[in-house]
């Protein structure tokens, strides 16, 4: 069963309210999901307070539902002041928005994110080095394999890199409408297509956000 923890809804830059994208992730028989809407200093207490709400109702339909938000494009010398608010406003989970190729995110954003052992996931980390991976290992912070198009050209690197290293891995959508929630079947060849073995693959797509889930829900 598939497990997604990292998705957007209408309160951010997403389609969907979040229950409704519950709802569609609920048919396509998820064991979990996260709302992480992107989020930043001004409306992160809205989003965690507001997607709480329907996270608490999708429990109805047999599906985990996590709260929480992507920390996106603050400024790296206020990461780590938002993601100690985002805990005390009742964040599950919390995903940085990491150094992607296609978007103009600040330098030093990765190696903030992978040194705060606060952080779960750091999402779609772009061309990150060797240190930052090293980081990642040593703080728990799982490293995204991304089956978004505008971010997946580095899913290799990244992949690569981990391996050799010891870094986690997660594999997530990063959905912002109905049709990118993914299948595990997609989620595995979003792995496969990355470098990565079996073994690799069912770590990245099951056990490793079954983990988070267990510990977040305790």
């Amino acid at each position: 069963m598939r497990i997604d923890l990292h998705t957007h809804t209408l309160l951010s830059d997403g389609a969907l309210l979040p229950i409704e994208l519950a709802r569609r992730a609920s048919a396509m028989k998820y064991e979990a999901l996260a709302f992480t809407d992107h989020a930043s200093a001004g409306n992160i207490k809205r989003i965690i307070h507001e997607s709480k709400k329907d996270a608490e109702l999708a429990a109805e339909w047999d599906i985990e539902v996590l709260v929480g938000c992507e920390i996106t494009h603050v400024p790296v010398t206020k990461i780590d002041e938002v993601v100690s608010t985002a805990r005390k406003l009742g964040a599950e989970i919390i995903v940085v928005h990491g150094e992607t190729i296609s978007e103009p995110v600040e330098k030093g954003t990765n190696r903030v994110a992978t040194n705060n052992p606060d952080v779960d996931i750091l999402a779609h980390p772009g061309l990150i080095t060797e240190e930052d991976v090293q980081a990642a290992a040593d703080n728990g912070v799982l490293l995204e394999i991304t089956s978004r198009p505008s971010h997946c050209m580095t899913n290799g690197h990244v992949a690569s890199l981990a391996r050799r290293i010891g870094a986690k891995l997660v594999v997530n959508s990063d959905a912002h409408s109905p049709s990118d929630l993914i299948t595990d079947e997609r989620a595995r060849a979003v792995a496969a297509g990355a470098g990565m073995n079996q073994e690799e693959i069912e770590l990245a797509v099951a056990r490793n956000p079954r983990e988070i889930v267990r510990r977040i829900r305790g």
